[in-house]
């Protein structure tokens, strides 16, 4: 079973993390704004009423929709989903039905989704770059078929 405070210890380890000062969030700068990438779920307990924070659940970023699929339908006991989330790639998780290792796991790879690629190790991409033709090399054409 895992706690907020393993959530926070665990997210604030991360490099660039931060702590929203408003409410249980943790988001990383990327291009000049904060990426959230866990936050607590704000739950609609009464019809149009203001949702409410639930502190036995959290959300948490997903690279995208078939990955959240994926964890939902593979251990519906941990993972869920609501309307408010549909089409968006992130799931719900009960912080009751995780170990801490699996924790460390979702958080680590949702701060991977909404890092800067400086901060997650990821090459940038090189431009293409064409092989000159010297003057030497032949091209050579190949024989158009025509299509019946």
């Amino acid at each position: 079973m895992a706690t907020r405070a393993d959530v926070r210890r665990i997210a604030l380890s991360l490099p660039a993390a931060e702590e929203a000062s408003d409410h249980f969030a943790f988001s990383v700068p990327r291009n000049g704004k904060l990426k959230g990438f866990v936050w607590v779920w704000m739950e609609r307990v009464t019809p149009k009423k203001p949702r409410v924070p639930n502190p036995g659940v959290i959300a948490v970023r997903v690279a995208n929709l078939g990955q959240k699929d994926l964890l939902l339908t593979a251990e519906p006991a941990k993972f869920f989903t609501e309307p408010h989330y549909d089409g968006f790639p992130a799931v719900l998780v009960r912080l009751e039905a995780v170990s801490v290792a699996d924790l460390k796991m979702l958080i680590a790879e949702a701060w991977r989704c909404q890092a800067p690629a400086n901060l997650v190790g990821v090459p940038k991409k090189r431009a293409a770059t064409k092989r000159p033709v010297s003057g030497g090399e032949k091209t050579t054409k190949r024989p158009r078929r025509d299509l019946p």
